[in-house]
Parts: C-alpha cells; sequence; structure tokens
C-alpha cells in the first residue's frame, strides 16, 4: 500500500516536471522576443550613435545649447584635468592643431586604456592603430535569422590594413537542451567567428619575426634562418579559437573562448551604450562600486555563517571543566 502511494506522488512529481519543461520553452520564446526588441530599439539609437561618432571625429560642432551641463565645479576641474592627460592635449603648445584639437582625441583608445577587460589585451603596438578606430556598433540579426550580434570597429583609412570595418559575430543559442531543459538560464554565446585582417606588408602586429641560428650537425657551418610567431595583440580579438562540435577544447582553449564570450558581451551591453562615461570614467566609478558592494555583502554572508558554525561548535562542546587551583609555592 505505501508503495502504491509512493508511486503514485512520483507519477505527480513527472507530470510537475513536464509543465516545468513546458515553462523553458514560453521563457526562451521570451527571451526571443526581447532580442527582437534590442533589435527595433538599436534603429532607435542609432542617430545618437551617429552623432556620437561625428562629434568625436569632429565631423560636427556641438551647439552651445548641446554643450550645457550642469555639475558641480570641482567635478568639471578634475574632468577637465584627467582629460588632458587621457587625451594628451597640452594647454601650451606651439602646434595650432593641439590648441584646437579636432573632436575628442583618442576617444576610443582612451576607453580600451580605462577598462581593465580590455586593457589587459591591449599592447603598446596596438596604440597607434588603435588611434584611428572611430567608432564601434552593435547589430542584430533579424527575426528569420538564428539569434546572433555583430560588432563592427569602424576605422579611418591608415597605414596599417585597408580593411575600413573589422567585425566580430557572436552566435547565441536560446533553446533548452533537449537533454537537459532544466538547465536553461536565458541565451548563451555558444559560438563567434572573426575577419581577415588585410594587412599592408610588414604592418601586421599579430605576427612578430624572429632570427633563429641553425647549425648544420655535418658540415658545422651555421645559418641564420627568419619566422613568424604570434604575437600578442588586441587585434587576435579577431582571430577567435574555432570551436568544433567532434573535437573538446582544452582547459586553456575553454578559458580564452569564455573570456572572448565575456569580452563581447561586455562591449555589447556596456561600452557601445555608455561610451561617454567610460571615457569619463564616470562608468568605472560606478562598476567599482558595484564590485565593492557586491564583495560587501560576500563578506557578510561569510561571516554570518562562520558565526553560525562557531554557534554550532559551542552548542556540541560539553561544559567546560572546573580548573585546578594553582599551587601556592610554600
Amino acid at each position: 500500500m505505501e508503495a502504491d502511494s509512493e508511486a503514485k506522488v512520483r507519477r505527480r512529481v513527472n507530470a510537475l516536471r513536464n509543465l516545468q519543461v513546458n515553462s523553458t520553452h514560453i521563457e526562451a520564446r521570451f527571451y526571443k522576443e526581447v532580442h527582437e526588441l534590442e533589435r527595433m530599439y538599436s534603429a532607435l539609437y542609432q542617430p545618437l550613435f551617429d552623432k556620437r561618432r561625428k562629434v568625436v571625429s569632429g565631423e560636427v560642432e556641438p551647439t552651445d545649447e548641446e554643450c550645457e551641463w550642469q555639475s558641480d565645479p570641482e567635478d568639471e576641474a578634475a574632468l577637465a584635468e584627467e582629460l588632458k592627460k587621457k587625451a594628451a592635449i597640452e594647454e601650451k603648445t606651439e602646434d595650432a592643431n593641439e590648441e584646437n584639437p579636432k573632436g575628442v582625441p583618442e576617444f576610443w583608445l582612451t576607453i580600451f586604456r580605462s577598462v581593465d577587460m580590455l586593457s589587459d589585451m591591449l599592447q603598446d603596438h596596438d596604440e597607434p592603430i588603435l588611434k584611428h578606430l572611430q567608432d564601434i556598433k552593435v547589430t542584430f540579426s533579424g527575426p528569420d535569422q538564428p539569434m546572433s550580434f555583430t560588432l563592427e570597429f569602424h576605422f579611418e583609412a591608415n597605414e596599417y590594413f585597408t580593411n575600413s570595418v573589422l567585425t566580430k559575430v557572436y552566435k547565441m543559442k536560446s533553446e533548452p537542451d533537449s537533454d537537459d531543459p532544466f538547465s536553461f538560464e536565458g541565451p548563451e554565446i555558444i559560438d563567434c567567428e572573426g575577419c581577415e585582417i588585410d594587412w599592408h606588408k610588414g604592418k601586421d602586429v599579430t605576427v612578430k619575426t624572429i632570427k633563429k641560428k641553425q647549425k648544420h650537425k655535418g658540415r658545422g657551418t651555421a645559418r641564420v634562418i627568419t619566422k613568424q610567431v604570434p604575437n600578442d595583440s588586441f587585434f587576435n580579438f579577431f582571430n577567435p579559437i574555432k570551436v568544433s562540435p567532434d573535437k573538446e577544447l582544452d582547459e586553456d582553449s575553454e578559458y580564452t573562448l569564455a573570456t572572448d564570450f565575456e569580452i563581447g558581451h561586455f562591449f555589447r551591453e556596456r561600452i557601445v551604450p555608455r561610451a561617454v562615461l567610460y571615457f569619463t570614467g564616470e562608468a568605472l566609478e560606478d562598476d567599482e562600486s558595484f564590485e565593492e558592494e557586491e564583495l560587501e555583502e560576500g563578506e557578510e554572508e561569510d561571516q554570518d555563517d562562520e558565526e553560525e558554525d562557531d554557534e554550532e561548535e559551542g552548542d556540541s562542546k560539553p561544559p567546560d571543566a572546573p580548573q585546578p587551583a594553582e599551587c601556592k609555592q610554600q
């Protein structure tokens, strides 16, 4: 009789599991519609981002009315000083172009330098190239296409490569796994695809040339050969690790790919929509405050756990035995 009751309960639990599976499929539809909303609203944001690009590049000079901004005088002074450092604008210079800089010099390069996640990838030889970066855009896949988003890095004509736009496509999945539907937590990046950079001769910063001395075993003569080897560079970002369904990645490759996905998401969610705040450092302060709050909450939880452990240990200890009286010296 008891076994029969347990079987009935298990049967009902299985029905609840099926309801949960149906719920995950509805959730997947929700995220697909969110993606479509993002695509629709990106068209509304784009005119503002286009205006930002024109101001940054110096193509458009904003009006006095557009430049009005109420802020604390001390904050303004600090910002002015910071901008001098970031944009490398000297107050006294013989160059008239530097006295009246075009647009906002080194806007995107300054952001790269300021954001830890990006500065970790940045090398000295990347900086002259990124001075030519004019804009970063995010585009979303259409309603009849597999879910994805694309980062577009727009460059002015330069001496390093012929591309005017470098792209990175992030492919996403928003479907519950048939083998493990309960693991679904929303869209996830599953793969990414870069682009080929058409480097001018001798300007490819993703490789370096090394010289190696070879000695002939029989003759004893030596010769020097040159070979190209990979070089650390931000521009390796456009040549990501290839994901193969038939081959498992090693631990280092998995970490590299996960970091790549995180960077792509950060560009999409933070850098592109809030670029000026990362340039001024205001967004960095917000990010740091958020991290500090998370850390404090984590520390409090750890402290609470320790106190609970101490209480449990205290409850399990027997009462302290009376201490023997001290021996008096004769």
